[in-house]
């Protein structure tokens, strides 16, 4: 008995000691990400969704410190969270209130990544689960899954560059599979009233949005007003 309880503790105590060491990870992640208060992006967006190819398309990006975001594009079609939740890179990681778990290393984009999988310890809010693929040596976020309660699973993979020091990706590719055959909540598509049987084609199909940013403008002190009336 004495032998059976020093292995339960032993490896309880392992447990503990793992989410610590990987919330520290997360932690520093966050650290790093926190650097920009805000930042004004220039790029190309790129939609495709089932049926609908869009033409490319030039946007013009708009984060202010935590959760403001605003995506301006010249035309085109957006398929894309409401407010831009999902591609707002400072949303991958939760802001309070996890415990991050070690869920072993895998590879993405030829590069080992640490996997670490964020549960919310409250059940009210939308996220059930967010898992994060992490360059440690760089603390860099290359992919994120996140699982949500009304909105689907959305995958986001990011691939950095000359602004990797901040945290920021040169170019983003999110995806998402609609649940049980309707569009997530927040996703917006603009199209004419006339375009009902495409609207009606979409539901159930998987999307994918890429973002290829040509440039970054960092911490100039964006006013609030710019995202007023979205």
């Amino acid at each position: 008995m004495k032998i059976l309880l020093f292995v339960l503790f032993s490896f309880l105590g392992g447990l503990s000691a793992n989410a610590q060491d990987m919330n520290a990870l997360v932690i520093k992640v966050k650290a790093k990400l926190d650097k920009v208060k805000d930042y004004t992006a220039d790029g190309k967006m790129k939609t495709d969704v089932a049926f609908i190819k869009a033409p490319i398309g030039k946007v013009k990006v708009f984060f202010k410190s935590p959760d403001k975001f605003k995506l301006q594009r010249d035309g085109g079609i957006s398929v894309l969270p409401k407010g831009g939740v999902s591609i707002n890179i400072g949303s991958m990681v939760m802001q309070t209130g996890f415990v991050a778990i070690d869920a072993g290393m895998s590879t993405v984009q030829n590069l080992p990544v640490r996997v670490v999988k964020l549960l919310p310890n409250a059940d009210a809010g939308d996220i059930i689960l967010s898992t994060l693929y992490i360059d440690e040596q760089n603390l860099l976020i290359r992919k994120s899954v996140t699982t949500t309660r009304e909105n689907g699973t959305y995958e986001m993979e990011l691939i950095y560059g000359k602004y990797d020091e901040y945290g920021l990706p040169d170019k983003v590719i999110f995806s998402f599979n609609a649940k049980d055959y309707k569009l997530p909540k927040g996703i917006t598509l603009e199209f004419d009233d006339t375009d009902k049987a495409i609207k009606d084609k979409m539901k159930g199909r998987k999307g994918r949005v890429e973002i290829n940013y040509s440039s970054y403008t960092i911490n100039t002190g964006l006013s609030n007003s710019i995202f007023n009336n979205q």
